[in-house]
């Protein structure tokens, strides 16, 4: 067992050098040609999932922007539809004093067409008393001071202010 056998040193370093070239050339380069391929499909995978967290990191950025975009336009939005109401409503209360005033120029025109027309009324009949008055002192022939007493009653009926 302890022996040495040089033919079987030789025999046996042939036959390894035999086996470690058939298995270089035909297990030794297919292994490490798939050893390579998967090494270069694990950097491609890599790559492309650095490239995809790249994309996903812009897309949320772009996302964030685009909410910060929409609530400064929801604001905007929110700020001139209160200016419009302020202003509709300023428009209304505007709108409504200007009936308003028209509305006491015509109650004011009313009373004084009304006043002119108690006036010429008053007239009319103080016209109509003075006639009357005269046919009395004309039918009656008064001295002064009947005629005065006369005079003061008729002034006396008219109608005070």
């Amino acid at each position: 067992m302890f022996e040495i056998n040089p033919g079987l040193i030789i025999w046996t370093c042939v036959t390894f050098i035999l086996l470690v070239i058939v298995l270089g050339k035909y297990a030794w380069k297919p292994m490490m040609g798939m050893i390579s391929k998967r090494e270069d499909q694990i950097r491609d995978a890599l790559t492309q999932a650095e490239k995809a967290r790249a994309e996903a990191a812009e897309m949320m950025r772009k996302n964030e922007q685009n909410i910060a975009r929409a609530e400064a336009e929801y604001q905007k939005i929110i700020r001139e539809g209160k200016a419009l109401a302020e202003k509709l409503k300023d428009e209304i209360v505007a709108k409504a004093q200007q009936q308003a005033e028209q509305e006491l120029a015509r109650a004011e025109e009313e009373i004084q067409r009304n006043i002119e027309a108690a006036k010429q009324q008053l007239r009319t009949e103080v016209a109509d008393l003075a006639i009357r008055a005269a046919e009395k002192i004309l039918e009656e022939n008064l001295d002064a001071q009947k005629q005065k007493k006369l005079i003061d009653s008729v002034i006396d009926k008219l109608p005070k202010n």
